[in-house]
């Protein structure tokens, strides 16, 4: 038999966390991705599989960090399906919704980044998880978490300067 207490407690609880990470979610999947609208359905399956899962993922020491984990995992197989059934097509017809100017010439350097880079530097950065959050959240060792971001970093730096 279901407590409905505990289930209304446990809804609410989810209902508390949604509000208060899904916009960096987002945020941290949209610069990972390089891809506003695909971000968004990957926070959305994220957040409904973590929804689905709330009494397990709410007991994780960073909840977030598994729902950036799982939809960047979902984005990547939707993505991977995508390229079988359809050629690739010139990345120029697929306008992108543009941040804010000042924050263009960042998320044109971090685009410059590979995959693997732009998706601990987000970790780090935009979601604020610790090396051990990472290393957990990216399913990556703590020093491969340690190397990607001073290379990412070092990178970005190098980029955002030469624009001057």
């Amino acid at each position: 038999m279901i407590d409905l207490g505990e289930a209304s407690s446990s809804h609410e609880g989810f209902e508390a966390f949604y509000r208060a990470n899904a916009d960096r979610v987002y945020r941290a999947l949209a610069v990972t991705l390089r891809s506003d609208d695909l971000a968004a359905e990957a926070v959305s399956e994220a957040m409904a599989r973590a929804c689905a899962r709330w009494p397990t993922v709410s007991r994780l020491d960073n909840p977030a960090g598994w729902v950036f984990r799982v939809g960047l995992n979902w984005a990547t197989s939707w993505w991977r399906k995508v390229r079988r059934e359809r050629p690739p097509a010139d990345e120029a017809d697929h306008p992108r919704s543009r941040p804010p100017d000042t924050a263009v010439g960042a998320r044109d350097a971090l685009a410059k980044l590979p995959e693997s880079q732009r998706a601990v530097i987000t970790c780090r950065v935009l979601l604020e998880l610790t090396t051990a959050e990472t290393a957990a959240a990216l399913r990556i060792t703590e020093g491969t978490v340690k190397s990607r971001l001073s290379r990412g970093l070092a990178a970005l730096r190098h980029e955002l300067n030469s624009e001057d």
